[in-house]
């Protein structure tokens, strides 16, 4: 006897409050980005936000002008990019190598040290105006606070991506963390 067609109703589907803030930020970073291959994209996007890494996000959409046929396509927006998740890299490198908590554990350093990293490599930029990177720090300082001082990965390589337009799901992947 064939099986009925199943009907769900809107209370028998349980959506994730956080889902639609998700799909939200995937999707203006995917309209600013612009990838050639949206599901090698996409793949890397979810993934690197599953593991609280730098997103591959542009701050804007940028029209591709090829001048060449052999143009590789890199614009300064996919550069600042690459640059911006080299830094936020070697930031959590660095939370790894000089933290004292366990093998596998958050990773966390003192906030003065992490401080005197993130302003040299910010400055090795060249780019970086030095309102951006106070900015960036003072945004950090309330949450360091909370953690008497200290700072992990997870607290800092997504503000960076969200720092230009904050959302509710920036703050709560940030507390769930």
């Amino acid at each position: 006897m064939p099986l009925p067609d199943t009907m769900y109703c809107s209370q028998q589907i349980n959506i994730p409050p956080e889902l639609p803030d998700i799909l939200k930020t995937f999707t203006k970073a995917a309209i600013r980005t612009q990838p050639k291959d949206l599901w090698l994209w996409s793949a890397a996007y979810f993934s690197a936000l599953s593991k609280g890494e730098c997103l591959p996000v542009k701050d804007r959409l940028e029209m591709n002008v090829a001048t060449q046929k052999t143009d590789t396509g890199l614009t300064p927006g996919l550069l600042k990019t690459l640059h911006k998740q080299t830094l936020m890299s070697s930031l959590k490198i660095a939370c790894e190598i000089l933290t004292e908590d366990e093998e596998g554990g958050a990773a966390r350093i003192p906030f003065s040290t992490f401080v005197k990293l993130y302003t040299f490599l910010a400055h090795l930029d060249g780019d970086m105006p030095q309102d951006h990177i106070d900015n960036f720090l003072s945004s950090l300082q309330p949450l360091v606070e909370l953690q008497h001082g200290m700072i992990k990965p997870l607290d800092f390589i997504y503000r960076e991506d969200m720092d230009s337009t904050p959302s509710s799901f920036s703050k709560a992947t940030s507390r769930a963390e």
